[in-house]
């Protein structure tokens, strides 16, 4: 994630200097995306960035991405309301159509879950992930949802992990982890 989180950076800066406006917000609400799963308190001042880039740019599924971010800085929060909001957002994206949006939501909802350590809804959030994934260039999201989960995937997608599996199931569990103790205020 802080990797992803220094290249959306370059994108943004690279995307301000040739004057790029929208690219410039795209890249922010991604890179705030990737930082909400690693450094929530990190993530609130790059979600306020990206919500001013936004600002007058008409781009839909970016502004849901970075509502989606919002999600996943508040996993584990049992004050946020993630679930209502979840549904909520869940409603926004179908209607919009943006189906992609709709995996990145999962991905910050097994987070969510996994954090609380409720599996039923880990589970099922895992479940629907693999549905919806099924055969396509993401079915990858399923196994990380599981990873995150601490679960071994129901159904592995078959990817090949560039360091092995092993190694990217400890990189998909430490941010679940490292929040559970955050948010225990023993970190």
């Amino acid at each position: 994630m802080d990797r992803a989180a220094a290249a959306y950076a370059a994108a943004r800066d690279e995307a301000e200097h040739h004057g790029v406006t929208g690219e410039r917000g795209n890249s922010q609400a991604h890179r705030a995306f990737a930082l909400a799963f690693t450094d929530p308190t990190v993530a609130d001042d790059e979600l306020a960035l990206a919500e001013q880039l936004l600002a007058g740019v008409d781009l839909r599924a970016t502004t849901l991405i970075s509502h989606i971010a919002a999600l996943a800085r508040d996993a584990g929060r049992t004050d946020a309301d993630v679930d209502d909001r979840a549904q909520v957002l869940r409603a926004e994206i179908r209607t919009a159509g943006v189906t992609y949006a709709e995996l990145a939501q999962d991905l910050a909802l097994v987070f969510h879950h996994a954090v609380r350590d409720d599996q039923d809804q880990g589970a099922a959030t895992i479940a629907r992930l693999r549905e919806n994934t099924r055969g396509s260039d993401f079915a990858y999201y399923s196994d990380i949802a599981a990873f995150m989960a601490g679960v071994a995937p129901a159904h592995p997608s078959g990817t090949q992990w560039v360091d092995s599996e092993p190694a990217a199931r400890r990189r998909w569990r430490t941010p679940v982890t490292a929040r559970q103790h955050h948010l225990n205020g023993t970190q």
